[in-house]
């Protein structure tokens, strides 16, 4: 099938990291003019020199790791928090008066941007650990919790702590608007091809039917055949039942929403999802057809994919038992509740039911489709299969699966 790819680059984050590496040249700036007009207070100026020599050095040259997120590893963060907290614990080694007056430290405010770039790359947590870590270094270099070492420690704390939250949320409205922009898509593509269907194949799919009604004998069944195609394809057109592919990485640029509109076949769809979850509707939509009618809810009914596979396969026999015992003009209807912890499966029909002791005779004879296929399938999952069926008014199949037995069964199997 052709593959048609379109990439939406958006980050409400990138002019953070601009605002980040602007703030380390300027506070290097500062820190280098504190240490040029007050060099005539350090008792030892070449301690001091040197640490501003390496910090004017690591500043300008680690500016590209302060360009994206991808680009301010964890390995740089911590490298970049040791020459702030270093510089903090050589000002008494440079000012030795640093203890009893409180003059500036080496680095100066140029230690809260390291710390800034913790919050901008990890949130408030990061941001949390490394201002601590700032506050203690303050402390031991001060060797007294004074005013104001503890307000210029609280501000950074608050500071540091508030800007990694804001981030997190932007992240978040981020992720919000790129399912919104992928939603719009998929919506403004699936109005497209049912104004070309509807013009096209519906119509000829419409006329086959009509014709071979009125024709009848052989013709008849195939405008049978055209009419299911063409129920099939109204609902696919109308509720999209082959899942487009949504994606959403992130990339040194910031979050980059790709959205692949492609028709799967679905055994690589499941494929797809051996590890992950799979959304049951997608497995279900494909049983859908003029006589067999799903209702499921309008969000996705997420199920680890060995279970979704197991209970869509569980749906099929069922719908099987109906095409062989209810005969062909037996409509079925399936219906999808999902209530959080469990997900219960209806399949009803409207044939002639089952006769009583039916499926005990059936069993007796070695045919075990219902035994089997139905009932062995969901107490794998730890579910339960409940068929109900009145003589006359048809049968009824409830299938349960409980998401909290499957996980405790997945960690048993584990084990």
């Amino acid at each position: 099938m052709a593959r048609r790819e379109r990439v939406v680059r958006m980050s409400v984050e990138q002019p953070l990291w601009r605002a980040l590496a602007a703030y380390r040249v300027i506070t290097l700036v500062y820190a280098l003019l504190l240490g040029f007009f007050g060099r005539d207070r350090y008792e030892h100026p070449a301690v001091a020199a040197g640490y501003l020599a390496v910090l004017a050095v690591w500043t300008l040259a680690t500016l590209p790791k302060v360009a994206n997120a991808a680009s301010c590893t964890r390995r740089f963060l911590a490298a970049d928090l040791t020459v702030a907290l270093s510089g903090i614990l050589l000002t008494p080694l440079a000012d030795q008066q640093a203890q009893s007056v409180d003059g500036p430290t080496l680095p100066s405010i140029w230690t809260a941007g390291a710390v800034l770039a913790y919050a901008i790359k990890g949130g408030w947590r990061w941001a949390g650990l490394a201002s601590s870590l700032v506050a203690v270094a303050n402390l031991v270099e001060r060797g007294y919790p004074s005013r104001d070492t503890l307000h210029n420690v609280l501000l950074v704390w608050v500071a540091s702590i508030g800007i990694g939250y804001v981030v997190e949320i932007a992240r978040a409205s981020e992720r919000t608007l790129a399912r919104a922009l992928e939603i719009e898509a998929a919506t403004r593509e699936r109005e497209r091809l049912a104004r070309d269907i509807h013009d096209s194949v519906l119509q000829v799919l419409a006329m086959v039917q009509r014709r071979g009604t009125a024709l009848g004998g052989e013709a008849a069944e195939l405008g049978r055949m055209a009419g299911e195609q063409e129920v099939a394809l109204r609902t696919l057109v109308a509720g999209g039942l082959v899942r487009p592919s949504y994606v959403s990485e992130d990339e040194s640029a910031g979050a980059v929403v790709r959205l692949v509109e492609v028709g799967e076949e679905p055994e690589a769809a499941d494929a797809a999802g051996e590890s992950g979850e799979i959304d049951l509707r997608t497995l279900l939509a494909p049983r859908a057809g003029a006589r067999i009618t799903l209702a499921d809810p309008g969000a996705p009914v997420p199920l680890p994919a060995p279970a979704a596979r197991e209970l869509a396969a569980a749906v099929g026999a069922a719908l099987d038992n109906v095409r062989v015992h209810a005969g062909d003009g037996a409509r079925a209807w399936i219906l999808v509740e999902d209530w959080g912890d469990e997900v219960i499966v209806t399949v009803r029909d409207d044939g002639p039911g089952i006769p009583e002791g039916r499926l005990a005779q059936a069993e007796g004879e070695g045919r075990m489709g219902v035994a089997l296929s139905i009932r062995g399938r969901l107490r794998d999952l730890g579910g339960t299969a409940e068929l109900i069926s009145v003589p006359g008014q048809g049968t009824e199949v409830e299938l349960k699966v409980p998401r909290a037995a499957r996980e405790r069964q997945e960690q048993r199997g584990k084990a």
